[in-house]
């Protein structure tokens, strides 16, 4: 397949999952039953609910953050290698996915097994948790991206997908999780559901629940195709939820996925709409047959209703604040980029800048891309209709292209991208999003657009970004941009108050007669060195947690000019970029009773990260933690609880290695080479062992 073939038809199948999500997400059970939704909206022909942005879900954290296995791990894809993945990227106990109780919710059993050492697959296994627990549907929502990145190899596909599903699921789950992948990687090539169906099921044993209630429901399509409601009750009574114990069994939302496929007939909008009203488990089961119709039908054959609303965008939770700003044409690329690496096909070079970096490129070039790219006022400015530009010139470049609708002398409207949310940003509490600003002063914003003119004299045209608390605006000079003349505007991002909330471009009609006509953004970039700082009494409580920083574990409280931490083991803090390599890092802190008071870096979440500072009585120490902690340099260092403490490391890389150079207030106190190095990475404080810290300041700079 041609590799942008490929992308397109990831993207498609990234852009349906979250549609499907978000269709169902507003009813869930156990409030909502098929019933009150039939009751309540009868046919369901698009969304149920308007959010201001739709917050996370664990059925996007998922199959977005343990495919990253293939990121990090060397080597063969095992269970132990994709439960390293829950370990790193969860928070223990918020967010990511349902933290219901140890022995209800199916996934939270898992990761405590995890955490106490009970290895993968044994985690998920029925011999540990009993055939109730391991039954449960989560062994097929989080595994989408095993379709997508083994695409036309339903085999592959199956097998990943069910050893990933294995860390927490077993039997019957895993069947789903090998069914599901299995009908994505087909998708990619086969042109109807019914074909996908049936060799799907080829990748689960025949006589096995799942496949009983998948051919059952193709067989009760083929006697009465034309109501999917006859279906819904045939399934209700012969695989109902009163039938298979356990808060969210997989076998019933099995029934609900394959009655979707059957009755939506290929249609992407109809089979998210059916798998909704179908009741049980909705966000997940319509994400699931969205992901499959997505890659079957591609982006263009998803409904506008169902991708404007999207707008390329979704939040997930993980431990790194940094990656939970999901823009879906880079994460399209970063999944089929891991796939195309894994078949050892060369990755196009187009696709390169800003997959697995830090820094923000939105280039638009898939089918309808919008990358998440916002207008200030819908009646001022509001996005052009869908491929306007397209189908009227097929040379135009895509982008995203708002209308300019009679505006006046004086009447200006924001064209940007959001590089930070706050708790504002949002309607709901779902599953918890941790956030860090992913663009930073001194860095360059670069703005490629052109405008249309319809009626009017000029447009006048400025960058500008707008911080997050005061939501003052700064911007650049105006200029006068031609119409139909490619412009390339570049800018130097100011200091803003506490974090760039948003970038772009400032529109504003100068002149007396009102102006009509288009603007299109074909290419956003924000890229150079970063450099943050956090003052802990500058944060806020945001999500359960603070405004710029994730943390887990532990207890804490802002008070005065700092953090205050207690723990009985572990407490881990993030902020800042993810993939930093070399740079400058330090912190303030007051030790106040207990052994460990640390500076972390180089972390790739709560498994994998350097930590230098006041560990154990009269000692300082450099410990790297992957999957395991082990102690570099382990020196004498007189330290005092009550007393202030600056921390400081400069981290380099020499001829492949890691030179680490740490201080504490200004005074050098260690040097020392890792051979193997932790390749990049967030900074961040961590306490290892029980005690209290006050946190007063973290900060910085990549180099």
């Amino acid at each position: 397949m041609d590799t942008q073939a490929y992308l397109e038809k990831v993207y498609g199948g990234l852009v349906g999952k979250c549609a499907g999500v978000r269709l169902g997400a507003p009813v869930e059970p156990t409030i909502w039953t098929y019933e009150r939704i039939r009751e309540t909206y009868g046919e369901i022909t698009g969304y149920v609910k308007e959010y201001s942005n739709f917050a996370a879900d664990d059925d996007i954290n998922g199959p977005l953050f343990f495919i990253r296995a293939l990121l990090d791990e060397e080597g063969p894809i095992t269970a132990e290698a994709v439960s390293r993945a829950w370990l790193n990227y969860a928070r223990e106990g918020i967010g990511f996915f349902w933290w219901g109780g140890y022995g209800r919710s199916t996934e939270h059993t898992a990761y405590v097994n995890l955490r106490s050492r009970c290895p993968a697959p044994q985690s998920g296994s029925i011999a540990v948790n009993g055939t109730t627990i391991a039954e449960q549907i989560g062994g097929q929502i989080f595994i989408d991206s095993w379709g997508w990145v083994f695409p036309n190899d339903a085999e592959s596909a199956a097998h990943y997908a069910g050893v990933a599903a294995g860390v927490s699921h077993d039997r019957n789950a895993i069947y789903g999780a090998r069914f599901i992948a299995a009908c994505i990687s087909l998708a990619f090539s086969h042109g109807t559901v019914s074909s996908i169906v049936e060799k799907a099921l080829q990748q689960i044993p025949a006589d096995c629940e799942y496949a009983r209630v998948v051919r059952a429901m193709r067989d009760y399509h083929a006697e009465h195709a034309a109501d999917w409601r006859a279906a819904r009750d045939y399934l209700g009574a012969d695989f109902g939820y009163d039938r298979y114990p356990g808060v969210c069994h997989v076998i019933p939302n099995a029934g609900v996925c394959a009655l979707a496929l059957f009755y939506g007939g290929g249609d992407f909008a109809r089979t998210i709409e059916i798998a909704t009203m179908c009741g049980w488990d909705t966000d997940c089961n319509a994400g699931n047959v969205g992901a499959i119709l997505g890659v079957l039908v591609g982006p263009e054959g998803i409904p506008h209703r169902y991708r404007r609303p999207i707008n390329d965008f979704h939040v997930t939770s993980s431990i790194a604040g940094a990656l939970n700003i999901i823009d879906l044409p880079t994460a399209a690329r970063e999944l089929a980029t891991l796939s195309l690496r894994r078949a050892g096909t060369a990755v196009p070079e187009a696709w390169e800048p800003g997959v697995f970096s830090d820094d923000i490129v939105l280039d638009f070039s898939l089918p309808g891309a919008t990358s998440g790219i916002r207008t200030s006022s819908e009646f001022r400015a509001p996005p052009a209709p869908a491929d306007s530009r397209a189908s009227k010139d097929s040379t135009a470049s895509r982008g995203a292209t708002f209308l300019l609708d009679r505006l006046v002398r004086g009447d200006t409207v924001r064209l940007y991208y959001k590089p930070y949310y706050r708790r504002e940003d949002f309607d709901d509490e779902r599953y918890s999003p941790t956030f860090t600003p992913t663009a930073y002063p001194g860095q360059t914003l670069r703005v490629i657009f052109d405008v249309a003119r319809k009626s009017g004299q000029r447009i006048a045209v400025a960058p500008f970004a707008r911080d997050a608390v005061d939501g003052d605006a700064v911007q650049g000079a105006f200029s006068f941009p031609e119409p139909g003349e490619p412009v390339s505007l570049e800018w130097t991002l100011p200091d803003v108050p506490f974090a760039i909330a948003e970038v772009g471009l400032l529109v504003m009609n100068p002149d007396k007669e009102k102006f009509l006509g288009e603007i299109t953004i074909t290419r956003l970039e924000v890229t150079g060195p970063r450099s943050f700082s956090v003052r802990f009494a500058d944060e806020r409580l945001e999500f359960g947690g603070l405004s710029r920083c994730s943390l887990s574990g532990g207890a804490w409280e802002l008070t005065g000019d700092a953090l205050h931490t207690i723990t009985r083991d572990e407490l881990l803090l993030f902020s800042g970029p993810y993939y930093t390599r070399d740079s400058d890092v330090a912190c303030e802190l007051v030790p106040e009773y207990g052994a460990s008071h640390l500076l972390a870096f180089r972390a790739r979440g709560a498994a994998s990260a350097y930590f230098f500072g006041l560990h154990g009585a009269g000692r300082a120490a450099l410990i790297r933690r992957d999957h395991g902690d082990s102690t570099l340099v382990d020196i004498p260092y007189a330290w005092e609880a009550g007393e202030n403490y600056r921390l400081e490391v400069r981290v380099r890389t020499v001829d492949g290695s890691c030179a680490i150079t740490a201080s504490v207030n200004g005074r050098r106190v260690l040097e020392t080479t890792d051979p193997a190095p932790l390749p990049y990475g967030m900074a961040g404080v961590a306490k290892l062992s029980g005690g209290r810290t006050r946190f007063r300041s973290l900060a910085a700079t990549e180099v």
